[in-house]
């Protein structure tokens, strides 16, 4: 059919390949920080939730492993930034592989959009020092606003 025709056009689609690519590399990266999250959980024993304590006891014993615990913050505060920043790049970066951009300009922006994600959580984890992390998000952040104003200009002749 017509509309298995067009599908099978844009998986075979080199930008679109790419873009897959690169979107499956920044949601792993982000699915990896819940994992990163619960190991600080676990190895600062700080919990949000009192379920989440009854293996370290009950009562008050458990109480005392309700608390939040600055790496855990921390930790949780990079994942929420990816949050913030991804989700918009695989929308807008959907959007920018489907405006027929030249493969070498969109394997630039996904590239340096999740080499900057990837960057940005080393900075904020280790901490490095600023303006590392400030660069890192900036850079990811103006991909996006690119690729966004791309898309603009291609589907409203801006």
């Amino acid at each position: 059919s017509g509309a298995m025709a067009k599908l099978t056009q844009l998986i075979d689609n080199e930008v679109f390949q790419a873009y897959a690519t690169y979107a499956t590399v920044v949601l792993l990266k982000m699915m990896i920080m819940s994992l990163v999250t619960a190991y600080f959980r676990v190895t600062r024993k700080a919990f949000a939730n009192p379920e989440d304590t009854a293996s370290f006891g009950k009562g008050e014993t458990a109480k005392k492993y309700l608390r939040t615990d600055p790496d855990v913050e921390r930790v949780r505060r990079n994942h929420l930034n990816d949050l913030e920043n991804i989700v918009p790049f695989l929308g807008i970066g959907l959007l920018y592989a489907l405006s027929s951009p030249e493969l070498s300009t969109a394997l630039l922006h996904f590239r340096i959009f999740a080499a900057a994600r990837i960057f940005h959580t080393f900075a904020y984890l280790i901490p490095l020092p600023q303006p590392s992390r400030g660069l890192s998000w900036a850079a990811g952040y103006l991909v996006t606003i690119l690729m966004a104003y791309r898309v603009l200009k291609t589907a409203l002749h801006l």
